[in-house]
């Protein structure tokens, strides 16, 4: 049988207990602290995958598909040569670095008129390596220093595994990017044994066009 409950004693709906109010506060604790990012955790956290970056723009080393319509014999590829330049039927030692291939098409269709009644040229470029002021560089205590090309919503942890992560040497703790704002440099402390050795995404940041990760070596 039950036994009856003192009225008195009974928790009432209105009155929750102190274990239900220590939930609540906890609660409204957590979600006010995931509201209020840094203004400067704000701006260098990862973008979104979905984010589009920046129009590319042709650099040396780069392979340019470029089709002439109805014209199959101006149609070629070619690559973007150490000087900045191409050169293509009829046109001859043209600037291609720096430009988007859109900017490209319609200097090539400049030259073509002289030539060919209103000219239709389509420029698709292969083998990304873009622009020297865009590559990502990497030196110091990287297990392959090297220069990167950018590509859109870069995040730190993708420039480590380009790299191939950090050598046994390295202070990772104490690298910094060195990005240029407003024509000065800035320097960004960054947090790659949290980020690498345990795992701590707060620690992975977005990367810019033109940075540079400086990795130190550890002190002995």
């Amino acid at each position: 049988m039950f036994q009856p409950v003192d009225s008195k004693s009974k928790p009432t709906s209105r009155q929750p207990t102190a274990s239900l109010l220590g939930l609540l506060l906890g609660t409204l604790l957590l979600t006010a602290c995931g509201s209020t990012m840094a203004p400067e955790d704000a701006e260098y956290a990862v973008p979104p995958v979905s984010t589009p970056g920046p129009d590319y723009l042709i650099g040396p080393g780069d392979n340019l598909q470029i089709f002439v319509w109805r014209n199959p014999e101006l149609t070629a590829t070619v690559p973007v040569r150490p000087d900045g330049r191409i050169s293509v039927p009829l046109v001859e030692d043209m600037v291609a670095v720096g430009k988007t291939p859109t900017a490209l098409a319609r200097d090539l269709e400049d030259v073509l008129k002289q030539y060919v009644q209103e000219p239709i040229v389509n420029v698709i470029v292969t083998g990304f390596v873009g622009p020297f002021a865009t590559q990502i560089r990497v030196v110091g205590e990287a297990a392959k220093p090297q220069a990167i090309p950018y590509k859109a919503n870069t995040s730190l942890l993708d420039v480590m595994i380009a790299v191939g992560g950090l050598t046994r040497f390295a202070s990772g703790n104490r690298a910094i990017i060195v990005r240029k704002t407003d024509g000065k440099d800035q320097e960004l402390r960054v947090r790659l044994d949290d980020l690498i050795k345990d795992g701590d995404v707060t620690a992975n940041v977005k990367i810019l066009p033109g940075d540079i990760l400086i990795i130190p070596q550890s002190y002995f």
